[in-house]
């Protein structure tokens, strides 16, 4: 899974969830990559802002002094730059419906790459090593926030 920032001629900004770099072009081509707020087709991608440091390097975090929530059930839904809850509940379908191939990422993302298995949305864990490994070699993928890869219970 590959994130891009995007934005519409409005100006309005946002995220946009691809399985590849190819993916994304042939759905915008197709009109099917649309703005959430007024439904704009001229959609272009921007700059990020995240920026990372060196391959593999996460960019540093300043210490948060807000006390973690108590228990996974007060977790339900995050205030994402004020995201609506239903978009954030159509994000964690998208990560659901990618086949969870556990322990096996690397591996599977290996052969998506390489075109020795059809092309799909898979997810899973990969060690620190095993990621910048993935990266040396080309090959595209993100690293999901836990809100959306956690189970509801």
């Amino acid at each position: 899974m590959i994130i891009f920032e995007l934005a519409c001629t409005q100006g309005h900004r946002f995220e946009g969830w691809f399985a590849s770099t190819d993916d994304y072009t042939q759905q915008r081509a197709a009109d099917m990559v649309r703005c959430p707020l007024c439904d704009d087709a001229e959609v272009v991608k921007v700059p990020s802002a995240r920026v990372h440091v060196g391959k593999g390097t996460p960019p540093a975090r300043p210490p948060s002094t807000t006390p973690a929530p108590a228990s996974p059930a007060s977790r339900k839904m995050p205030a994402i730059s004020g995201a609506p809850p239903e978009f954030i509940a159509q994000l964690r379908a998208m990560v659901r419906a990618a086949d969870n191939v556990g322990t096996h990422f690397p591996e599977e993302a290996r052969k998506i790459h390489y075109d020795e298995a059809p092309a799909r949305s898979i997810r899973g864990q990969a060690s620190p090593e095993e990621a910048e490994a993935l990266r040396e070699e080309g090959i595209d993928f993100s690293s999901l926030p836990s809100f959306l890869s956690e189970e509801e219970h």
